[in-house]
C-alpha cells in the first residue's frame, strides 16, 4: 500500500464524522473535514509514517505533493504538512524544497496551513541557508500574494536573539499599508515574538512606524508595562 493510500485510510478510520462540520465552520474551510482532531491525527500519522519510510529526497517531495494535491479532506493537507516536517526527513530540508513549500503556501492560502510552513519549514531554511533565503524572503515580502508576504514576515518567529532585525523590518514594511487582517496580524505577531528578546527595540519600532491598531496591539503584548508607549491620540 502506498503512503498516500495508507494516510487516507488511517485518517478515515480515526474520523469522528459528527465533529467534521464544526471543524469546517471554525476554519472557514471550503474543503470538507473528516472530523479527525489534532491529537488523534498526529498519533495516527506517526504510526503511518513509521510504517512507510521514504528513502530519497525526490521521493519524499513527490509523496508530500501527492498528498497535498490529491487531498479531498483538510486533514489530508495537514498530513502533507506533517510529512514535510517529519524528523525522518530532516536531512532532506534543502533549498530544493522551496518550490514545494511555495506551492503549498500559495495554494493553501489560509493560516492553518501557511503558518506552520512559514515558521517551521521556511524559517528553518532561512537559518540554514541565509545567503540564499534572505533575498528570497525580501522578494516574497513584495509579492502580490498575501500568503507569501505573510510567510516572509513570520519566517523568523522562532529565532529570538538570532533575529535579523533588518530583514524583519524589510519584510514587514511592504505590508504596513495593507488593510488585510492576515497581513496586519502577521506584522503584530512577528513583532510580539521579537519583543520576547528585545522589547525596547520593538517599542522603538512601534513608535517610529504607523502601525495599524491591530498590529500595534499584537506587537506590544509581550512588552512590560513600564516600557509600553502610550496609545496613539485619537
Amino acid at each position: 500500500m502506498s503512503l498516500g493510500k495508507a494516510v487516507r485510510l488511517a485518517l478515515q478510520e480515526a474520523a469522528e464524522p459528527d465533529k467534521a462540520e464544526t471543524m469546517r465552520a471554525y476554519m472557514k474551510s471550503p474543503m470538507p473535514f473528516l472530523g479527525v482532531q489534532a491529537v488523534p491525527r498526529r498519533a495516527t500519522l506517526r504510526r503511518v509514517f513509521a510504517e512507510h519510510r521514504i528513502d530519497s529526497a525526490p521521493e519524499w517531495r513527490r509523496a508530500v505533493l501527492a498528498l497535498w494535491r490529491e487531498a479531498e479532506y483538510r486533514e489530508e493537507r495537514y498530513a502533507a504538512v506533517d510529512l514535510s516536517g517529519h524528523h525522518y526527513y530532516r536531512r532532506f530540508q534543502t533549498l530544493y524544497t522551496i518550490p514545494m513549500y511555495e506551492e503549498m503556501i500559495v495554494t493553501g492560502a489560509w493560516w492553518d496551513l501557511v503558518d506552520e510552513l512559514a515558521t517551521h519549514r521556511v524559517g528553518a531554511l532561512l537559518a540554514a541557508y541565509p545567503d540564499s533565503m534572505r533575498p528570497l524572503m525580501l522578494e516574497w515580502a513584495h509579492d502580490a500574494d498575501l500568503w507569501k508576504r505573510r510567510t516572509a514576515i513570520l519566517c523568523q518567529n522562532r529565532f529570538r536573539s538570532r533575529t535579523d532585525t533588518a530583514l524583519l523590518y524589510a519584510c514587514i514594511e511592504p505590508s504596513l499599508s495593507d488593510n488585510d487582517f492576515f497581513a496586519r496580524k502577521a506584522i503584530g505577531w512577528a513583532l510580539r515574538e521579537y519583543a520576547k528578546t528585545n522589547p525596547a527595540e520593538v517599542v522603538r519600532y512601534v513608535r517610529a512606524k504607523g502601525l495599524s491598531g491591530l498590529s500595534r496591539r499584537e506587537a506590544l503584548k509581550n512588552v512590560p508595562a513600564a516600557l509600553a508607549p502610550p496609545p496613539p491620540r485619537p
